[in-house]
């Protein structure tokens, strides 16, 4: 996912997740009808964590999780509502990313790119952000292993990739040629929350 430059404080609790241990919330969904290639798949991660100091003049946050993890976070400039935060306050961060995969039906225009969308609190709120990211990509059935269960797609940038099908799918029904629809979308929520 791409980052606006205004998410520092969303972008500093990311990159603290992804260097600790912080106990998260998950789940995940599935959805498929089944012999159809493709599906939905949504994952839900939430980080929950309450504010326990302040240090205005760095602009630090200290923030305890429900496990009792402590951490510090930098909230830039642009976290222009920095001043409505106290202590107390609960830090909600929410990321979900989904991928559907379908078959294009044939004749089917599809277009290829991304879109994203920033939202933040209006100045005297809260601080809080919401981030969505979506990119559509289409490829091409280059080959068919029905004995490994797997097909080839290639890439409109050139690169192909090898991929393993759902057993339930035919692939003595699929061609060479066809097109396969991929679209991911991570929606990525940073909110500040009285108790």
């Amino acid at each position: 996912m791409k980052f606006h430059p205004l998410l520092i404080l969303p972008i500093a609790i990311t990159a603290l997740v992804g260097c600790t241990t912080i106990k998260t919330e998950s789940s995940t969904s599935t959805k498929i009808n089944h012999g159809v290639p493709g599906g939905e798949v949504v994952q839900t991660t939430k980080i929950r964590a309450t504010v326990t100091g302040i240090d205005t003049a760095n602009r630090k946050i200290t923030l305890v999780t429900p496990d009792g993890q402590k951490l510090k976070v930098i909230a830039g400039p642009e976290v222009v509502n920095f001043n409505q935060i106290r202590i107390g306050d609960q830090l909600k961060v929410t990321l979900t990313e989904q991928l559907v995969v379908r078959m294009a039906k044939p004749g089917e225009k599809t277009q290829d790119g991304g879109a994203a969308l920033v939202g933040l609190a209006p100045v005297g709120a809260k601080p809080g952000v919401v981030t969505a990211d979506t990119y559509q990509t289409t490829a091409t059935v280059t080959g068919i292993d029905t004995k490994n269960h797997k097909a080839t797609l290639k890439f409109a940038d050139g690169t192909s990739k090898k991929v393993t099908v759902r057993q339930d799918v035919d692939l003595t029904k699929r061609k060479v040629g066809e097109k396969v629809v991929i679209r991911a979308t991570e929606v990525f929520a940073v909110l500040i929350e009285k108790p």
